[in-house]
């Protein structure tokens, strides 16, 4: 007996998962695994070859999106119309451009999404736009191609000619006949000046090596200096705070004696008005017993009997 199919249960499985695999087509079509994209455009007025669809978005050299769809602008054909789809949360400002970048010899381009400042207000479609649009800027080819359109241009070129026609004028009016001879005079002395260092060679090199033992000693003598220049700091700042030590007891001294000196001041003038003229009576009576002393000793000597016997009279002269 063949088993009874239940055809609503299958229809109704296939109807489901046919939603669920559009849902996921949707889905990954308008996200990926960094999330939800925002579209944007960009119209390029110069060449995008190297470009092509899902071409990388960068913002500042970070990968942030993907070309979504390239076309010719269909209001202006002097312009390519580019759709980008950039990932949701990149900071796209007003004052944002997008530069088309060639990536070394492959050939390949990018989109690089450059400035963007904090102040500017984030970029949104204006009337008319189905997105908001990035403003362009030339690329490095394009700004050389420019550049070498304009200097070989007519007026380029003639202006070109002109200057290297005054650059060769100012070179001759430089390198006159006086010029050339000054110039040709310089060499020869900058020949001989060679020649004599070359000659004297060898004392250079005496000179240089006395010079790197000059600067070997003077480096060993600043080394020394530093080993013994704190200890001698040292030395002196103890010398210092004893010698501070001592002016300090030297003036408590003079204080002292100041005061003793002060307290003793009347005793001193007493002792000046009466004992000092008494002083010096006795030191006269005192040289004039000295001097007594002194010929009595020399009579003694002269005559010695006579501390026992008294002076002799003197005998008397012929004729007394």
């Amino acid at each position: 007996m063949e088993p009874k199919v239940n055809y609503v249960l299958v229809g109704s499985f296939v109807a489901l998962l046919g939603v669920a695999i559009l849902a996921g087509i949707l889905w990954l079509g308008k996200s990926d695994y960094r999330g939800l994209y925002d579209r944007y455009e960009a119209h390029m007025a110069e060449s995008v070859a190297g470009l092509s669809v899902d071409s990388s978005v960068k913002y500042r050299g970070v990968d942030v999106g993907r070309v979504r769809a390239i076309a010719l602008h269909p209001d202006n054909p002097e312009e390519v119309l580019l759709t980008l789809d950039v990932v949701r949360g990149t900071p796209v400002k007003t004052d944002t451009i997008a530069v088309l970048e060639t990536q070394g010899l492959t050939g390949l381009a990018t989109i690089n999404l450059t400035g963007g400042s904090r102040e500017a207000p984030s970029l949104q479609a204006q009337a008319g736009q189905a997105y908001p649009v990035i403003k362009t800027g030339p690329s490095f080819f394009a700004r050389l191609d420019k550049t070498a359109s304009r200097l070989l241009s007519e007026e380029g070129l003639a202006q070109l000619l002109a200057d290297l026609d005054l650059a060769a004028k100012g070179v001759a009016n430089v390198l006159d006949e006086g010029n050339r001879t000054a110039l040709t005079k310089t060499i020869q002395d900058l020949a001989d000046v060679a020649q004599t260092l070359a000659s004297h060679k060898t004392e250079i090199e005496q000179s240089l090596n006395g010079a790197a033992k000059s600067a070997e000693n003077l480096s060993k003598l600043t080394a020394s200096l530093n080993a013994q220049v704190p200890p001698m700091l040292a030395g002196i700042n103890n010398s210092v705070s004893a010698m501070n030590a001592a002016t300090d007891e030297l003036a408590k001294t003079t204080k002292t004696v100041g005061s003793v000196i002060n307290d003793a001041r009347p005793e001193l003038q007493q002792f000046t008005k009466r004992t000092l003229p008494e002083a010096g009576q006795l030191v006269t009576e005192l040289r004039q017993l000295t001097s007594t002393l002194t010929r009595v000793a020399r009579e003694l000597e002269r005559e010695p009997s006579s501390l026992v016997f008294g002076r002799k009279t003197p005998s008397r002269g012929p004729g007394e």
